[in-house]
């Protein structure tokens, strides 16, 4: 099989290796699967690069998702056959062309768009458990969130659309405003000082009840002078390297509850309902196609190089997928 390796952190252009070892016939409980797509997150390069907030044992094969079919199973194992497409949703190492790992470590993938489907145990996930897990958001009621044109933030928009929940979006260019209203965001504006000046006068002051940053900095301490009483701001990255600026004048005065989120967390600590829940919901929306991640391009495994390199690009449209099985 071949595997995309990395052996010392680094540059993840330079690092990242391209490598063949042998396959093996699934154990008990096992099944082998042959990967159709699996993409590259920002996650996946800070990893790789020794920034991230855990540091992978050497050598490593990177990803954490994708789609997959079924083309062997081991002995013990009922609820999967030949040829079904499946989620990997816990298996880890995905930039491969075939996996063999424990039944458990994956889904049954609905019928729809495998490569949508690839891309939903991370940033689909991870935006809709920022929507349900710290605020019981009702129609009609607002929130704020930054960095709006990245994959988790566009995934807001639309799962919030969904369920009529009022969105203000925060992001550093005024040019990405018309295609982020195009996807059922109620509010566009650009980060600035008088951010909650212009939230308020664009919203007609109505109150903000959950606010999603992953930019920290001064645009975290902006996003708490737009809330409301009792409102939450959730952290979930950082975006600009450089630490939350906390404005305690608003979170005392407006008893603003400052959460923190991280996805790896979430996997480790729910349960087999709360992960069928989940994906119940959001398997659906992105097989039909009611909800969608943009996808930049599209690369073999042999053109890692350049897969990564255009997946750290600024000017990108979209994700970065490995098609290691395309014809």
């Amino acid at each position: 099989m071949k595997i995309i390796e990395f052996a010392e952190l680094g540059n993840p252009a330079d690092v990242l290796k391209l490598k063949e070892i042998p396959s093996r016939t699934p154990a008990a409980g096992e099944i082998r699967v042959k990967i159709i797509a699996t993409p590259i997150h920002p996650a996946n390069l800070l990893q790789i690069a020794g920034q991230y907030a855990v540091t992978p044992d050497l050598p490593s094969i990177p990803g954490g998702e994708g789609v997959a079919e079924v083309v062997e199973i081991g002995d013990g194992v009922e609820h999967f056959k030949l040829g079904q497409k499946v989620l990997m949703a816990g298996a880890g190492g995905t930039w491969r062309d075939e996996l063999i790992a424990p039944a458990t470590a994956f889904i049954p993938a609905p019928p729809g768009d495998a490569e949508q489907l690839s891309m939903l145990a991370v940033n689909p996930l991870t935006a809709h458990l920022l929507l349900t897990k710290f605020k019981d958001l009702k129609e009609g009621e607002w929130i704020i969130q930054s960095a709006a044109n990245s994959a988790v933030g566009e995934i807001v928009i639309q799962l919030a659309a969904q369920r009529g929940i009022r969105t203000v979006n925060v992001i550093r260019r005024e040019t990405l405003i018309p295609s982020l209203k195009s996807m059922g965001g109620d509010v566009v504006l650009a980060d600035g000082p008088d951010l909650a000046e212009r939230v308020k006068a664009e919203t007609g002051g109505v109150p903000i009840v959950l606010a999603l940053d992953s930019v920290a900095g001064e645009t975290f301490e902006r996003l708490v002078s737009t809330l409301a009483f009792d409102a939450t701001i959730v952290s979930y990255g950082n975006l600009s390297g450089q630490l939350p600026r906390l404005d305690l004048t608003s979170v005392i005065a407006n008893d603003v509850n400052v959460r923190g989120f991280w996805l790896a967390k979430w996997y480790e600590m729910a349960s087999q309902e709360d992960r069928q829940a989940a994906f119940g919901t959001l398997m659906p929306l992105f097989a039909g196609g009611h909800v969608k991640t943009r996808i930049d391009s599209r690369f073999p495994l042999e053109e890692i190089r350049e897969a990564v390199t255009r997946a750290s690009e600024s000017g990108r449209d979209g994700k970065v997928i490995l098609t290691p099985n395309a014809d």
